[in-house]
């Protein structure tokens, strides 16, 4: 058994390790690694899809169903010019209203999705505005990590977080996370004026034009966006009402995604499953087996029983050993995996002496989601951002973002510090 439990370490350390390096695609490596952990022996087959979380799978392609569907209808880029309007057509004021539109539409869309709707249309503001992008680019990648923060739907981890432990239902995730994560937003945003009010600067002629522009015609599909509106508001309603009709939240989701299909015809269905992320659910796929090794083998009950020795089992060391050993972790490394392993292991933590894990849970959703602003590969949608950027010739470097962000994750940690040991620990 240990030196199964040897070979399990290696393999995940080596799987974890191409991730890093972004040399191979990550979900080919996850897959690979985890067909070799069956493949060895070192887990079951029936065991590897025992660990397998549905739950997650679903939840996230029914939701991608929803909003690929939705996003085809023109409702985000209405929104976006709707609400730069709504700040008077000034920079200073257009950057703090697409942060927020952006981190509310990240709690309750993934929050690649959110920055992949949101960037084309701020692109198309500050070309009128002829400011530089840059900014508010940066400002909506922290705003998407913060805002995905808030809900059992708003980013991967929450939704890894909310499956394995079933008391942690959708209600429990706004009512322990939401407000915290605005009032780490509140504190975060002023400093973007602070830093980059010199660039933020338009002529009145520049405004006016921003002013003229038609939000309804950014609408292209009437019909199907009130079909769309229809299903994404019954399944909130579900993700509200899950636990007292004892419904999975992926039975929500997948319910709400086939009420789309229903309403609008199987002509959209084909093309829903073209907006389902696959890559990512198979890199989901791979991980859960790749976890499944180390939890087998006992390496998971080993790093618990490190763990509560480090803390002495006490609970407010144990709960800011894993919030700020998320975020560190989370700003460099992908939360995915690492939440992955971190799940079993707060686990195994309740059965060696922890009576109280609500607090450990709540420290790891905070780290892992908020950590992922600490640099420009914490998190897919910084990525991606800085992708497009590049194309429209406004690349942002590592050290440019990380310059700004990871003092400004630094300090949102902080906050999430003492409303931890505020709220559960005193």
């Amino acid at each position: 058994m240990q030196q199964q439990a040897y070979l399990a370490i290696g393999m995940f350390l080596a799987a974890y390790g191409f991730i890093i390096s972004e040399k191979i695609h990550r979900t080919i490596i996850a897959m690979i690694g985890g067909i070799l952990m069956v493949g060895l022996g070192i887990v079951s087959q029936e065991a590897a899809l025992h660990h397998i979380d549905f739950n997650t799978l679903g939840l996230l392609i029914g939701m991608m169903m929803i909003v690929g569907v939705t996003a085809e209808t023109g409702l985000f880029s209405f929104i976006a010019v709707w609400a730069a309007k709504k700040a008077g057509g000034h920079p200073v004021r257009i950057i703090l209203v697409l942060a927020v539109v952006t981190a509310i539409g990240s709690a309750f869309l993934d929050n690649v999705t959110t920055v992949l709707l949101m960037v084309p249309v701020t692109f198309s503001i500050t070309r009128q505005l002829r400011v530089t992008p840059v900014p508010f680019l940066i400002s909506q990648i922290m705003a998407s990590n913060i805002g995905g923060t808030a809900t059992l739907i708003g980013d991967p981890p929450n939704i890894m977080i909310g499956s394995a432990v079933k008391e942690l239902t959708f209600m429990a995730f706004i009512d322990n996370l939401t407000l915290i994560s605005f009032v780490i937003l509140a504190a975060t945003l002023p400093f973007f004026i602070l830093v980059y009010r010199k660039q933020l600067v338009t002529t009145e002629e520049q405004r006016l034009s921003l002013m003229s522009m038609q939000e309804k015609e950014e609408i292209r599909d009437k019909a199907l966006l009130v079909k769309c509106l229809i299903a994404m508001g019954i399944t909130i309603i579900g993700f509200f009402l899950h636990q007292a009709l004892h419904l999975e939240s992926a039975t929500v989701a997948l319910a709400g995604a086939f009420l789309l299909m229903l309403l609008t015809g199987e002509h959209t269905l084909e093309q829903a499953f073209h907006r389902v992320e696959w890559t990512t659910i198979f890199f989901f796929v791979g991980l859960f087996v790749l976890v499944s090794g180390l939890v087998e083998t006992g390496v998971i009950a080993a790093l618990a029983d490190t763990a509560v020795g480090v803390t002495g089992g006490n609970t407010v060391k144990a709960a800011f050993l894993i919030l700020w050993l998320s975020a560190i972790a989370s700003a460099f490394l992908d939360n995915i995996p690492f939440v992955a392993t971190m799940i079993p292991m707060i686990q195994e933590m309740g059965l060696r002496g922890v009576t109280n894990l609500e607090p450990l849970w709540w420290s790891l959703a905070l780290g892992a989601c908020l950590g992922g602003n600490g640099s420009l590969v914490g998190a897919s949608a910084n990525l991606i951002v800085a992708g497009l950027a590049a194309r429209e010739g406004y690349p942002i470097s590592f050290m440019r973002f990380f310059k700004m962000a990871f003092p400004l994750m630094l300090l949102s940690v902080v906050i999430a510090s003492a409303y931890i040991y505020v709220r559960y620990l005193m």
